[in-house]
């Protein structure tokens, strides 16, 4: 495997702002057949923008999270479950990274192999000998039907009877796919429901969550000194990553409503152009401003990040929990411009030929997601602001 010289940033975000057409021109179809076209496939391959978080080793670039944060949110511009899938094989292709350094080569053999994963604890891996037994039923699997490896989350059973949270890195083929992607948002992004019935897994495939992903503990010799991985905890890591999609879904209804407002009138009323109109000037104004507030918190907690990973500082509670807040404020924000952008489009935004409809219910979507809701982050940083412990594992 040959180490290559990573892309900077301005060729990565250029690279996927080209692709920005074309991932526009497919939308229609992906949201009818709930899966990437392919030609989307290829052309997200081809740019190597599934690379970004993984090790040059294996022809990834070890990007810094402000040139992930910025190339995702260039791609959801075009589609929010184009977005959604270069964001989990990302974030999860950095999950694979954790396990020991042989089963990395064995998972990035192909230079090309897309990881996709899931932190629900899903299912159940009962120790045998030399290795697991797993069983379990993992929803909302984006990308499943097109990537060749999973990183899944699961329980591991303890002596006295309880259970941790684990990780098993598996192949795809080995696994049983049920398409039941059929939703109302994020169509494209073929999030379907994946089995395991009695499958063995090799130990060197499992992982404890709890040290490998809050504590910096993992197997990995030759990534245990990189800042990709020495210097990120995974969910500040991946909130940036993830927040980047509603960002990128307001940028595109900021677009589509000022592309449509020259020509716009509104209806039952004297305005010949929207435009003129004082409400108008209020909408555009509001709308706008959330989206930049959206911006401002995901270049906050990219910025946190990379920070750290080259200071070397630690994770404090507090930033790890800033880092789902910033998550979930970036949500919210990019819904309420959205929700804005939409109103003010009028009834002709309903139809399916237009961009509006699929970006409202895209970003809806993305705040009903677990980790990203709004309020239950909102509420996660206000009970560490009251000087209570968080509720959750999951930072």
């Amino acid at each position: 495997m040959k180490t290559i010289e990573a892309p900077t940033r301005a060729e990565l975000v250029g690279r996927a702002t080209d692709l920005i057409p074309l991932i526009r021109s497919h939308a229609e179809w992906q949201e009818e057949h709930r899966v990437m076209h392919e030609e989307t496939l290829k052309a997200l391959v081809d740019a190597g923008l599934h690379k970004m978080r993984l090790a040059t080793r294996y022809g990834g670039y070890e990007s810094d999270m402000g040139t992930v944060t910025d190339v995702i949110t260039a791609l959801s511009r075009g589609d929010g479950s184009t977005g959604w899938i270069a964001s989990v094989w990302n974030i999860s292709g950095w999950l694979a990274g954790l396990f020991p350094d042989h089963v990395q080569d064995e998972i990035f053999a192909d230079p090309d192999t897309r990881v996709c994963g899931s932190v629900g604890p899903n299912g159940i891996a009962a120790p045998t000998e030399g290795g697991v037994i797993l069983n379990g039923k993992w929803h909302f699997m984006t990308a499943a039907q097109q990537s060749q490896w999973m990183a899944h989350a699961c329980l591991l059973p303890t002596d006295d009877g309880g259970f941790l949270p684990g990780l098993v890195a598996v192949k795809t083929e080995d696994l049983t796919i049920i398409d039941d992607w059929y939703t109302s948002g994020i169509r494209g992004s073929g999030s379907v429901t994946t089995v395991a019935e009695n499958l063995f897994v090799p130990q060197e495939r499992v992982l404890n969550m709890i040290p490998v992903l809050t504590q910096g503990q993992f197997p990995s010799e030759r990534n245990a000194d990189s800042p990709l991985w020495r210097g990120a905890p995974f969910l500040p890591g991946a909130s940036a990553v993830a927040s980047a999609v509603p960002y990128g879904i307001a940028q595109a209804a900021r677009e589509a409503f000022f592309e449509q407002l020259p020509d716009h009138t509104i209806s039952y009323t004297n305005y010949e152009h929207q435009a003129d109109a004082a409400v108008t000037h209020l909408q555009a104004a509001e709308a706008t401003t959330k989206v930049d507030e959206a911006g401002f918190h995901v270049q906050r907690a990219a910025e946190r990040v990379d920070d750290k990973a080259l200071t070397g500082d630690p994770w404090t509670l507090e930033d790890r929990v800033i880092a789902r807040m910033d998550m979930g404020a970036t949500c919210a924000r990019a819904k309420e411009a959205v929700d804005i952008y939409t109103s003010a489009s009028g009834a002709s935004g309903v139809y399916s030929s237009k961009p509006m409809q699929r970006l409202e219910r895209d970003v809806q979507t993305m705040n009903l997601h677990g980790l990203m809701q709004p309020n239950t982050n909102a509420e996660l940083y206000g009970r560490v602001l009251c000087g209570l412990e968080p509720n959750t594992n999951f930072l």
